[in-house]
Order: C-alpha cells, then structure tokens, then sequence
C-alpha cells in the first residue's frame, strides 16, 4: 500500500504543470510589413510554440519572439497576428518541459509577391 502511495505521489509532482497566460494582444508581428497597406485578410488560426526539454534543469531558454516567428512562418504570405494569445507553459518538476506557446489569426498580406490570389 506504502508502495502504490509513493508511485502515485512521485507520478503527481512529475506530471504537474501550468500553463500562464502572459498577454492578450490584438494585433502582433515580429516582421517589417507596411501597416498603412489596405490589401490584409485574415487567414487561418495558428499557433506557433519554443520549448525545451527539462531534466532535473531547463536544456535551453525559450523565446517568446521564436514562438511567434513559428507561428507567422506557417504561411508565407503573413506578415502578422491578429486577436494574440500569448501563454508560458510551465509543464516540469524535476522532468517534463518549458516554454512559451503563441496562438493568433494569420494577418496575409496580398501586395506580396505570389500572394494576390489569397483576395
């Protein structure tokens, strides 16, 4: 009985995590883009995430600009985010992972090069 106790306390504190969410943002971009051009739609919801593995210590430092670069890189004619949600995920004790995890609506730009049919 002793026995079971500890395995499912060990499994607990190995499994637990959170994830925080850190910003709401409208619109969001890590790329130069004219924001004066009136020719965006709105594509797609993505999300875009930068983890690393932990193992007793963190293997990297997540980035939250890479989380987004992943999330805008889906599709090449976006050149940004709309309606962000921006979250750190917190997913280790002693093993497991962390990182940062971005969701938004693709913002396309058609003015781009082989982008026009996307209208």
């Amino acid at each position: 009985m002793k026995k079971a106790l500890f395995v499912a306390l060990v499994a607990t504190i190995l499994t637990t995590g959170c994830t925080i969410r850190v910003a709401d943002m409208t619109v969001a971009s890590t790329k130069n883009y004219n924001i004066n051009s009136s020719k965006f739609v709105k594509g797609a919801r993505v999300t875009g995430e930068d983890s690393y593995p932990v193992i007793l210590f963190p293997t990297g430092i997540p980035n939250i600009k890479t989380a987004m670069d992943n999330a805008i890189q889906q599709d090449k004619c976006a050149v940004g985010l709309s309606d962000v949600v921006m979250s750190q995920l917190n997913h280790a004790f002693l093993v497991g992972s962390i990182g940062y995890r971005v969701e938004g609506d693709l913002i396309i730009d058609t003015t781009r090069a082989g982008c026009e049919s996307r209208v």
